[in-house]
């Protein structure tokens, strides 16, 4: 009994000792199984390993073609695609409608500095406030490509020329081209209304312009004229070469009306008459404000700047007075202005007439607006410190046929007739241009040219 005992604990020993060997065996016939079993799922995937070669050849050969392609394709577009234009050292613009300074500027890589330099410069004179359409803008640059000069071009007699001082400044000069003035006469028919007649007749927009302003508190051009009255104009255009530089001058118009005779004529001091020597021109008060202003700085055109300490023009006379004063129109006219400027602050332009016309610098507030036609004694301004400015004034500028003249000193038209000593010489100018006009009277007579004169 005892030994069938030690006999089944040995068989159970060795049992157990089994067990071990088994499991041992069983995980290896399952790895290899499983091991297997993924060549397979790999096979089928990627192939075989000859498989593999060829498709690796094909594709080596599939991707030089498509490179090669590609190549061919990108050789063919950079071909289509043209070469980035080369930079000039002197290049010109065009100004069109809607352009402004500043993308001008970034069209030719001009930086902001440079800009802001460049209106410094023409803080003064304003030429770059507004840009004209059909005016031109010529830039030079040096071997650094920094701008050396720019020219605006106004006009085939006028010229703004800005030129480089020195890392940080330029200045400006104004070039006058005196061109020769052509002297002629017109003559017209009223059919439909006065400015398509006389646009008919061959006068411009600014000359129609200026007639209707130059007899506008006489006629009424829509009611008073009827078709069949008929008018004659003596005019002057300037000439620079053959091209018309776009300046032109009413020297004498009559309208010959049913029932009575408008007419106006100038005379050498640049005023317009009547027949009778009365003057068609109101006058100017001298001073926009009403109380006394203290003069802090006069007109000069050497004037050395109190900020910048450069030499430079200064166009008209500072008045000091405190910031809310009221400014007034000194004359009649339309406001053609009314812009905030980096360097002249908040500030308004008048246009009088085609020769006269006034500007007032640093305002703290607007009371017009542009297009507003203003009756001298209107109120337009308050006066303040705006722009670059050392203390509340008030910079006024008065300007004669374009260019700006002492406020303080100029002989602005205030007479009303024409003075005894000069009646003679009068009527003697009135005698030749209505001489000129009835040689023009009649419609087959058309255009005359009556004189060419060149002028300094």
């Amino acid at each position: 009994m005892k030994n069938y005992y030690i006999n089944d604990k040995r068989k159970l020993a060795r049992r157990r000792r089994l067990i071990p060997i088994l499991l041992a065996g069983l995980v290896i016939v399952c790895a290899v199984y499983l091991a297997w079993t993924h060549r397979q799922d790999v096979l089928d995937v990627f192939g075989s390993p000859a498989e593999d070669s060829v498709a690796t050849d094909n594709a080596t050969m599939d991707n030089s073609t498509m490179g090669n392609a590609t190549m061919d394709n990108a050789t063919a577009v950079a071909a289509d695609v043209p070469e980035p234009p080369k930079r000039e050292p002197v290049q010109e613009c065009l100004i069109q409608d809607g352009d402004t300074l500043s993308s001008i500027f970034d069209k030719h890589l001009i930086s902001q500095t440079t800009l802001f330099q460049i209106m410094d410069a023409d803080e003064q004179l304003l030429a770059l406030d507004i840009l004209r359409p059909g005016n031109t803008l010529t830039f030079t640059f040096n071997a650094d490509w920094s701008l050396e000069r720019m020219v605006l071009s106004v006009n085939p007699a006028r010229q703004v020329v800005y030129r480089r001082v020195d890392a940080e400044n330029f200045e400006f000069e104004e070039v006058i081209h005196p061109g020769t003035w052509v002297q002629q006469t017109l003559a017209g028919g009223i059919e439909g209304s006065f400015f398509v007649s006389a646009q008919s007749a061959g006068l411009n927009d600014q000359e129609v312009a200026s007639i209707a302003d130059l007899l506008k508190g006489r006629i009424n051009f829509r009611r008073d004229l009827q078709a069949g009255d008929t008018f004659q104009v003596v005019r002057r255009q300037q000439f620079v070469g053959d091209e018309f530089a776009g300046e032109s001058q009413i020297l004498g118009i009559r309208i010959l009306c049913r029932k009575r005779t408008y007419d106006a004529y100038l005379f050498s001091d640049g005023k317009y008459y009547d027949r009778e020597g009365n003057s068609l021109m109101r006058a100017f008060v001298r001073y926009p404000f009403k109380c006394s202003q203290r003069l802090s700085s006069a007109f000069n055109p050497r004037r050395r700047h109190p900020v910048t300490g450069r030499v430079s023009p200064h166009n008209g006379a500072d008045f000091r007075m405190s910031v809310g004063t009221p400014i007034f129109a000194p004359g009649d006219g339309v406001v053609t202005r009314t812009l905030q400027h980096r360097f002249a602050g908040k500030y308004i332009e008048i246009r009088h007439s085609d020769r006269y016309s006034t500007r007032y610098l640093h305002l703290s507030k607007f009371l017009v607006r542009k297009g507003q036609r203003v009756k001298r004694g209107d109120k337009i301004a308050l006066s303040g410190n705006t722009g670059r400015s050392t203390g509340p004034h008030l910079h006024y500028e008065f300007h004669v046929a374009g260019r700006p003249v002492d406020p303080v000193t100029a002989p602005i038209p205030i007479m009303s007739s024409i003075s005894k000593k000069d009646r003679a010489a009068f009527k003697a100018r009135v005698t030749q241009l209505t001489a000129d006009m009835d040689q023009a009277k009649a419609p087959e007579a058309g255009l005359r040219l009556s004189q060419a004169t060149t002028t300094n």
